[in-house]
């Protein structure tokens, strides 16, 4: 008997954020930390609009994750009460050679946002929503996705393409790329900013865009916070559809299911093209369901953008050529927010029942499609369910590298690439179960590596600098190049090991 997919869709929740937020496999338990100061760097600082928390409890939060597996702690704590603080503080830390690591909503995976003996700059308290206009929105580094959809669609608009789980901070997100199940038709995250406002590590307070320090904003873009801090990023909004069309798709092989993903993200007739992979009877993970959502007519309350009026879906042509097993597919009509927000209640269970503050070594990977099928079947035939854990899931589903065009989102020389995250939830209070699984992911990346696939930086891959120098490729270049002229002290984000 198959677990049961819409189940098993709510609990993939978490997934790449995400998207989510600044998160990246660089951080590693073992590196070298810069040695802590004996006594606090920061007994004379200059005044501040916000606070700077120099307490136990504040301190210790600083040094926890959602990974739960690396544990850094800082010397003290920024809750900025303006963008002036941070501009003051960075130039503060720069004078006296303390590194900086920024921090949204702390759902890094491998200690990316700490910094031992250091300062954490909480960009929670930017977040604010500006006003809609010419079909663009300015928000806060520290505004939760759920909060910028909720205000554009008010105005019948939305941001082309969110994580699987809302609750990221913009400014997170967009260090890493930010992929989702739209990003076949609309890029990542990261190429629907026009706009980025920045604190570099100079301590210079920076606009920046392809017109105006145009190498500045593409180092920001998927930069792993290793120039700048965003502070504010102008988003670009298309109509928003009032309803959609939601299917979940079983398919017995794995070929067959990535054919047919492969056949949608290019044929375009789904909005939103996901999958996930489920273990069957035997705990093999051999049960494929392709998700895709189309979306109904455009909201009457967008006007100004343009575009041909759109009909209701027909499952018979959505549907149509796909082969699926008829018997286990699923359909529903769904708000569209209920259905971006539709891993909540997940999220929420996992926090009540305690499985959200268990480590979890994730790993994510892109596949070029050449080779994805032996790739995928290769690393899914290793996995046991405990290697999952009781909340963790499987994603498997294809991009478009032509629509991906941030120079620092490393993607495999395919048109096709596709995101294998194994998303994992370790066992609490087991330290060898969780060094075991980590073993496992920088196998399995060494494994895509050699095949020309890339990691989404999103998870807990052990990485040095060399890992770095190669996963950024021609691009590493114009990265170093632009940390030595905005950050040339080389303070900011020192966990993700990429300098």
């Amino acid at each position: 008997m198959r677990p049961e997919p819409t189940r098993r869709t709510a609990l993939y929740g978490l997934a790449t954020a995400a998207a989510v937020v600044g998160f990246d496999p660089a951080a590693r338990a073992w590196a070298t930390e810069r040695p802590t100061p004996s006594r606090s760097p920061f007994h004379e600082v200059p005044p501040l609009d916000g606070s700077l928390l120099t307490d136990d409890a504040s301190r210790d939060a600083a040094a926890e994750d959602f990974g739960h597996i690396v544990h850094r702690r800082p010397a003290a704590v920024l809750r900025p009460g303006s963008v002036r603080d941070i501009v003051v503080m960075v130039r503060f830390c720069r004078r006296h050679g303390i590194p900086v690591a920024p921090r949204g909503q702390g759902h890094t995976t491998f200690g990316q946002a700490q910094v031992k003996g250091g300062l954490v700059v909480e960009t929670t308290p930017l977040d604010h929503i500006g006003d809609v206009r010419g079909g663009t929105v300015t928000v806060g580094a520290g505004a939760r996705w759920s909060r910028v959809a909720k205000s554009t669609l008010r105005h019948g608009l939305t941001p082309p393409v969110f994580t699987d789980y809302l609750e990221l901070s913009v400014g997170g997100t967009l260090s890493v790329g930010g992929l989702g199940g739209q990003t076949h038709r609309h890029g990542a995250q990261t190429d629907n900013v026009t706009e980025l406002q920045v604190v570099t590590g100079a301590g210079e307070l920076v606009r920046c865009s392809p017109s105006r320090h145009a190498d500045l904003f593409d180092a920001v873009r998927a930069g792993l916070g290793q120039c700048a801090i965003v502070v504010s990023a102008t988003i670009r909004l298309v109509r928003a559809p009032e309803t959609v069309r939601h299917f979940q798709l079983p398919y017995a092989e794995l070929g067959t299911y990535l054919e047919d993903q492969r056949r949608l993200v290019t044929d375009g007739r789904f909005d939103y093209v996901e999958g996930l992979v489920l273990p069957d009877e035997t705990g093999a993970f051999r049960v494929h369901v392709l998700e895709a959502v189309a979306y109904g007519p455009p909201s009457p309350r967008a006007s100004g953008l343009g575009g041909a009026p759109r009909p209701e879906p027909d499952d018979g042509e959505l549907l149509a050529g796909l082969r699926f097993e008829q018997a286990g597919m699923t359909a529903e009509t769904l708000d569209y927010y209920t259905f971006l927000d539709r891993l909540a209640p997940s999220v929420e269970e996992q926090k009540e029942s305690g499985v959200w503050d268990d480590p979890h070594p994730w790993l994510n990977l892109l596949l070029p499609s050449s080779s994805v099928e032996a790739l995928a079947s290769d690393i899914l035939g290793g996995l046991r369910p405990e290697d999952i854990g009781s909340s963790g899931v499987v994603l498997l589903y294809p991009l478009r590298r032509k629509v991906l065009r941030t120079p620092l989102l490393r993607m495999p020389s395919d048109p096709v690439p596709y995101l294998l995250a194994v998303l994992r939830t370790g066992p609490p209070g087991d330290p060898a179960t969780v060094k075991r699984l980590l073993a496992d992911n920088r196998a399995a990346y060494e494994q895509v590596r050699d095949a020309g696939g890339k990691q989404y930086p999103v998870g807990s891959v052990p990485f040095d600098r060399a890992d770095w120098r190669d996963h950024f490729g021609p691009a590493f270049p114009a990265l170093a190049a632009a940390r030595h002229r905005y950050d040339p002290s080389g303070i900011l984000t020192p966990g993700q090991g990429v300098f």
